[in-house]
Order: C-alpha cells, then sequence, then structure tokens
C-alpha cells in the first residue's frame, strides 16, 4: 500500500498560482479575439468608428437606374466606397472592388458610389474600366456624404478620396479605410469574416 503523503503549504501555494494563471490565459485569448483583425496599407489603418450611428434611409440615384438603399441591405455586410473620375488611387482600386463584388459571397454587397458632379462622366468611366460586378451610385450633391460631416447627419464623412466604410450585419457603420487598399488580400477577408459574424 502506498503511503498518502499530505501536500506541503508550498505545493498548494505553487498549484494554485498555477491554476490562477491557466484561467488568465483563455480571458486574455478572448479579449484578443473581441477585437478585430488589423487591416491597411502602407498609409492607412482601417479605423474604427466608436458610437456609430445606423445608415440612413437615403435613396441613392443608381447607374442602372432606379436607387440604392444601403438599409435594404441590413443583415449583409456591406463595403460603401466612395470614388471619383478624377481619383488616381481610384482607378487601381475600383477595379478590385469589381472582382471582390464578384467573389460570390452570399453575406457580403460592394457598393461603389460616385461623387462626380458631372454625372455624364460616369458611364464612360465604368465602362473603359469593365466594371461589371459592382453596384454603382451616384451622390454628387452630398445626399449621403459630405467633406464636412457636421453640415449634414450623415456617418459618411469624406476624409480622403478615395474612402470606403464598412457596414456590419446590424446596419451600422464599424469603421473605415481612407485611400487606396487591397480588398482581395487575406487581411481584408478577415475583416470581413470578422464583422460578418455579427461582432462589435
Amino acid at each position: 500500500m502506498t503511503p498518502v503523503r499530505t501536500p506541503t503549504r508550498r505545493a498548494v501555494i505553487a498549484g494554485m498560482i498555477g491554476a490562477g494563471a491557466s484561467f488568465a490565459m483563455p480571458a486574455a485569448t478572448v479579449r484578443a479575439a473581441s477585437r478585430p483583425p488589423q487591416f491597411g496599407s502602407i498609409r492607412h489603418q482601417f479605423t474604427l468608428v466608436q458610437g456609430a450611428r445606423p445608415v440612413p434611409p437615403v435613396a441613392i440615384p443608381a447607374l442602372a437606374g432606379g436607387a440604392l438603399d444601403l438599409t435594404a441591405f441590413k443583415g449583409k455586410l456591406v463595403l460603401v466606397n466612395f470614388w471619383a473620375t478624377w481619383c488616381a488611387a481610384c482607378r487601381t482600386e475600383l477595379p478590385m472592388l469589381d472582382r471582390l463584388a464578384a467573389s460570390g459571397r452570399s453575406d457580403f454587397k460592394v457598393v461603389a458610389v460616385s461623387t462626380d458632379r458631372n454625372r455624364a462622366l460616369v458611364a464612360p468611366y465604368v465602362k473603359q474600366f469593365k466594371l461589371r460586378h459592382l453596384a454603382i451610385g451616384f451622390d454628387p450633391g452630398g445626399l449621403v456624404s459630405r467633406v464636412d460631416a457636421a453640415e449634414v447627419d450623415t456617418p459618411f464623412a469624406l476624409y480622403g478620396m478615395p474612402i470606403s466604410f464598412l457596414i456590419g450585419v446590424t446596419g451600422q457603420v464599424e469603421g473605415y479605410m481612407t485611400g487606396e487598399a487591397d480588398w482581395l488580400s487575406a487581411d481584408a477577408n478577415a475583416l470581413f469574416d470578422y464583422y460578418a459574424g455579427g461582432r462589435r
């Protein structure tokens, strides 16, 4: 028969410290997992929006006819890109966004809104760059976007051009990215997967 040994005080304390450390690890992991993955370019980072308001129900004139209502996409992840024909970075980013729109994700929508004052410039531009999958809208009068967001009740402040806003499944703006970004990268996909799950 093997004798039963009574643990020493030092062994008990060491065991308690070890147990506490093992419980602390999952908590730290959960906290880290609650943050969205990092996404950015050389110049800019995806910026989180704190206390964002829901997207307003505004009918944005569409290139294909009719109107785009961003609130109609609630339950899906929506990437809204504001661009212009005079914007050099947009020439690189728009074809990338078009490929993203063609990716086939059922939980995802990509909308590209032109801020050009001359609407006649947009259709030839779209044809030139063979943008076939993007939902194209017009906002020359600042229906949903403004350079000075204080002038109008909108979550879309144009801090730069191009600029993209990510709307979560709850219909609120989660964050934005100023400047051209690689929306086809693994980092971008990780960001989309995070918000597609409805996490904030």
